[in-house]
């Protein structure tokens, strides 16, 4: 074998090892995945001098299964995971009789607490919904209570780690978010005032929101990991790479304001599709080729003032802390931001700096690569929109 050979056979392996990778991944992304991904639980407070009421928002399947939720981001990689999808037939009346059975175990992975004075935590009610698409997850409502010492002492709250994230909110007289916070598995919230809001440290609640910002998109936001993918596919020359990255992080701060400031509100049932269209469609562009323009520039832009609104979503369920409002808010872009120039970084890495400068870089590596990310895209898309 002569010296070309061996060239077009290790450009043929790495050509393959590339694509079969990308692959795996776009295979994986494009399952029904939603349907398994784990989303925190859901818990809002309200505290008078006397009595505490609280509606928890969760899943009860990977619970009454045992699943530690603490190691997982998908039901299916989990060992009750045929349990669990077992439970999720389950008619509501099923399911609820089901967790009573296993509530005294779960309530003592509870930790609810006056001052360093354990609550008895009582459930009043357990709505269960319907059965309906098993491949969707069902979100159960407990309505639960617990009588409060007459100490005045504030009030915290956590779980044991196995049961996984959670989202704390303490609701005020007025309706109000008084205090809101992602509580990592096993962590506790901070001690909530039975009046008033909570004095939460100005610094923990940054790095918070910028963990919250980053987590959302690795892991978790595997359709803006494949946006900014698009972006890094189209040149790896710096001028467009930034022009492009600029334009996006623009856009998205800007919608993720307003929206969060309740300025503009669009359905997810909307914006969602739109967001997997903009993939496909920056991919597809990839394939075409070209030199960065107002064009390119413009439409990057226009499908960051999407995500911006798809970042939006996520705040919206974790809430912002509302003494803190405008640097939670800065926090949580940051941590996007962070996240999305991660994703450059790695992929600038793996790909750039090893294959960046060979003849067959964007024929063998940008395009396919492109073409898989815009069926990923074009799936999602379909997906979003009749299913």
């Amino acid at each position: 074998m002569n010296f070309s050979d061996t060239k077009a056979s290790i450009i043929t392996t790495a050509h393959l090892l590339i694509l079969s990778t990308l692959l795996a991944v776009c295979t994986a992304w494009t399952k029904p995945a939603v349907s398994h991904e784990l989303q925190p639980a859901i818990i809002n407070f309200t505290i008078s001098e006397k009595t505490l009421n609280g509606t928890l928002e969760l899943s009860l399947e990977p619970v009454i299964s045992g699943m530690d939720l603490s190691a997982l981001e998908n039901t299916d990689d989990a060992p009750e995971a045929a349990q669990y999808d077992a439970l999720r037939a389950l008619s509501p009346q099923e399911l609820q009789a089901r967790f009573d059975e296993v509530w005294p175990n779960i309530k003592s992975k509870f930790q609810l607490n006056a001052g360093a004075m354990p609550l008895d935590i009582i459930i009043d009610k357990i709505i269960v919904p319907e059965v309906g698409d098993i491949e969707l997850s069902r979100t159960s409502t407990l309505n639960i209570s617990a009588a409060l010492p007459d100490d005045g002492s504030n009030i915290t709250f956590g779980w044991s780690a196995e049961l996984g994230e959670i989202i704390v909110r303490q609701i005020n007289d007025d309706g109000e978010v008084g205090y809101a916070k992602l509580l990592a598995s096993g962590s506790t919230s901070d001690a909530m005032p039975r009046s008033g809001i909570v004095d939460v440290n100005w610094l923990d609640n940054f790095l918070n929101y910028i963990v919250i910002g980053f987590e959302h998109i690795i892991p978790k936001g595997l359709d803006h990991i494949l946006f900014v993918l698009g972006l890094f596919f189209f040149s790896l020359k710096m001028k467009p790479l930034i022009l492009q990255v600029t334009a996006f992080t623009l856009a998205h701060t800007v919608t993720l304001a307003m929206a969060t400031l309740g300025l503009v509100s669009v359905p997810a049932s909307v914006v969602e599709p739109l967001i997997a269209l903009s993939i496909a469609f920056v991919a597809l562009e990839n394939v075409k080729g070209g030199k960065i323009g107002i064009r390119r520039t413009a439409i990057i832009f226009a499908f960051g003032l999407l995500h911006g609104l798809g970042f939006a979503y996520v705040l919206g369920d974790v809430g912002l802390q509302p003494s803190q409002f405008v640097s939670s808010l800065i926090a949580f872009n940051i941590g996007v931001e962070i996240g999305q120039l991660s994703i450059i970084a790695i992929a600038y890495v793996l790909l750039g700096l090893t294959f960046g400068k060979k003849p067959w870089y964007r024929s063998y590596i940008a395009i396919p690569a492109s073409v898989l990310i815009a069926a990923v895209g074009i799936y999602w898309t379909i997906e979003r929109v009749f299913f």
